[in-house]
């Protein structure tokens, strides 16, 4: 640690001066009895008195003299704790109106800790505070899964405790999944999967470059395009082939496609956009978007909503929860069914930690959709999957059965596009009121801000990069790494952050019918966790500091153009050697055999108990479509370590 001056004196005396002064306020207090030991005293007390006149004429040196070295003080080290903790106050601030009485008064019974004792501090190589975002969200979702085992269960104390570490897996999820040992990466992988990448868009590398960030006409913008799972438009709205079968290189596809986007603003990329129905923002500073129509709107949201579905206005009744077997700890959601239709991680991300409570979750997905292969590994953890193809009148009418008894729909399309197939909430609450049982409808998408006029991008389609970008997320990474540009963040974090979200506004939107009755409308997005997040200030600068010193290297030779699977990659690689123990398979991992993937799948544990219940899965993840049995009932159990 550099050394300072400091001038002596503000320096503490020396233990010998605090001895004779000492001696000599106490010396006539007491005669000493033995005159020896009373002469012996007296010669100790000249001699601190000498040295007492040296140590004063110190301070009368020269300017010269006058300084000493003094190490700097030890700077205090950021604690993801009080972090968290911080994060849950501010979060139960921003959702009070969302929040039934029951669930704030619950508030003082969360126990944030560590199971390696590695916890308290900042894992990833981001000035961004997604532990102490992301163990808040968890937090108020068990302390939620609590309210709900209270009115089933009768009151008792629900205490919750979230694993800081257990928390960092589930923000890099993906990355720590595996199958027979193989995680993303591994291209033997390929050979358990059933490919789901119909347009190759995630397998061909020039392909899959069409999502990513790179500069404009403009100098110093930015601008992230985002050919979604088909690229083929976005490469030919830029006057590019859609296939480059010859071109491998990975430093060639950037600047060929960045080639492309420079002939063009950020402004004339959205009309582009918008014509052709592609995702994609310009990426803005955290304060260009708070000053932007759309980010004003999410500033006065919370980061989820849960309000009453105003076609079914408390007209149907109060729904309790149904009895179960108390002769073991049970789960918060026991009985409950939740009808899945999503792709990607976040939508399915919900899906996945309902299941983690206990509920039946069917993921419904068609066998001529395209989704990213891998992901099914980790997000389809304990459900099932089916394929249905909703333009078919017969597979229609399937999701209609299974509707019937259904408790949770999860949309996580483009924002309005189930309505048109007939599942929005108005027509939930038309079955609502033919069954006399309301429905909890869980919206989540990328922009946010759906209902509300001056939300401008509300209905827009986007994923993760997208909302990192236009929030000035991406901005914060990049200049946390020396650069004047934006670098989208590693990890697919916001994806699952959202996940959290929308997971306990489903809960809470379960808690309210049990409670109130009618059925009811739950909305997160990517973008309203980004704007939680950016609420909560960035690191400290000493702590981004640190952490620039921890990953310093390859990471920091990353670019606005290098790809988010380039980020993780590097990050992934010194987080291995910086946070071993987040990599500790027993204590950080489930594992189970898996009957769809054919392979012992390895997924991450819970960050979450909740005194009293069950947190967990019972069955390894399956690939999409593989249940050729739909219906509600006759659910296996797997034998999970």
């Amino acid at each position: 640690m550099e050394n300072t001056p400091t001038m002596v004196t503000t320096s503490p005396l020396p233990r010998w001066d605090r001895q004779w002064r000492r001696a000599r306020a106490t010396r006539h207090k007491k005669p000493l009895r033995k005159e020896g030991l009373n002469h012996a005293s007296q010669q100790t007390l000249l001699l601190f008195s000498a040295l007492r006149c040296c140590w004063q004429q110190l301070g009368t040196l020269k300017m010269d003299t006058r300084y000493i070295s003094k190490a700097s003080p030890k700077p205090k080290t950021y604690s993801v704790v009080a972090g968290a903790k911080n994060a849950l106050e501010t979060l139960q601030d921003l959702c009070k109106h969302e929040l039934p009485e029951d669930i704030l008064a619950l508030a003082g019974k969360v126990k944030i800790t560590s199971s390696s004792g590695n916890g308290d501090k900042i894992h990833f190589p981001t000035p961004l505070k997604e532990q102490d975002a992301t163990a808040a969200i968890k937090a108020l979702e068990a302390q939620v899964a609590g309210a709900i085992a209270n009115l089933r269960y009768g009151p008792a104390k629900r205490g919750v405790t979230v694993d800081l570490d257990k928390i960092s897996g589930f923000l890099m999820s993906a990355y720590l999944t595996t199958i027979d040992g193989m995680d993303k990466t591994d291209l033997g992988v390929k050979e358990k999967i059933p490919d789901t990448d119909l347009n190759r868009a995630q397998s061909v590398l020039y392909r899959r470059l069409s999502a990513n960030l790179y500069s404009t006409k403009n100098s110093g913008e930015y601008y992230h395009i985002h050919g979604s799972l088909d690229a083929d438009v976005t490469l030919q709205m830029l006057g590019l082939p859609k296939e480059r079968p010859e071109m491998t290189d990975y430093r060639e596809c950037i600047n060929t496609i960045e080639a492309a986007v420079m002939k063009h603003t950020a402004a004339e990329l959205d009309e582009l956009n918008l014509q052709n129905r592609q995702a994609g923002i310009q990426a803005y500073t955290w304060e260009q978007f708070r000053s932007l129509p759309h980010g004003k709107a999410l500033m006065d949201l919370p980061p989820f909503t849960v309000k009453p579905n105003k076609f079914d206005t408390f007209s149907t009744p109060p729904v309790p929860f149904s009895p179960v077997d108390m002769s073991s700890s049970p789960y918060a959601l026991a009985g409950i069914k939740v009808i899945e239709m999503c792709r990607i991680i976040a939508g399915p991300t919900i899906g996945r930690s309902l299941a983690a409570h206990g509920a039946k979750v069917i993921k419904v997905t068609s066998s001529s959709l395209p989704d990213v292969p891998f992901f099914q590994v980790d997000v389809n953890t304990g459900k099932h999957a089916i394929h249905l193809d909703l333009r078919n009148p017969q597979d229609k009418a399937t999701l209609d059965s299974l509707l019937a008894d259904a408790d949770v729909l999860i949309d996580g399309y483009r924002p309005g596009a189930l309505n048109k197939l007939g599942y929005g909430p108005e027509s939930l609450a038309r079955l609502a009121a033919k069954r006399n049982k309301g429905f909890v409808y869980v919206a989540e998408d990328c922009f946010g801000g759906s209902g509300i006029p001056e939300a401008e991008w509300s209905t827009r389609p986007g994923w993760q990069q997208i909302a990192d970008c236009v929030s000035g997320v991406a901005w914060a990474q990049g200049k946390f790494m020396g650069l004047d540009e934006p670098v989208v963040p590693p990890f697919p974090m916001s994806d699952y952050g959202t996940g959290a979200l929308g997971s306990l506004a489903a809960l809470t939107g379960l808690y309210r019918r049990a409670t109130q009755g009618g059925s009811w409308v739950c909305r997160t997005s990517l973008c309203q966790y980004d704007v939680f997040l950016q609420k909560l200030d960035l690191l400290p600068e000493q702590e981004q500091e640190r952490l620039r010193e921890v990953f310093k290297g390859e990471f920091f030779g990353l670019r606005h153009s290098d790809s988010v699977d380039e980020v993780g990659k590097r990050a992934l690689g010194r987080m291995r050697e910086a946070v071993p123990f987040l990599f500790e398979s027993e204590r950080m991992m489930h594992e189970a055999w898996s009957r769809g993937f054919k392979g012992v799948v390895r997924w991450p544990r819970e960050a979450v108990e909740v005194e009293g219940l069950k947190v967990g899965h019972v069955r390894a993840a399956r690939p999409n479509g593989w249940d050729r049995t739909v219906g509600w009932e006759g659910w296996e159990v797997d034998e999970i370590e």
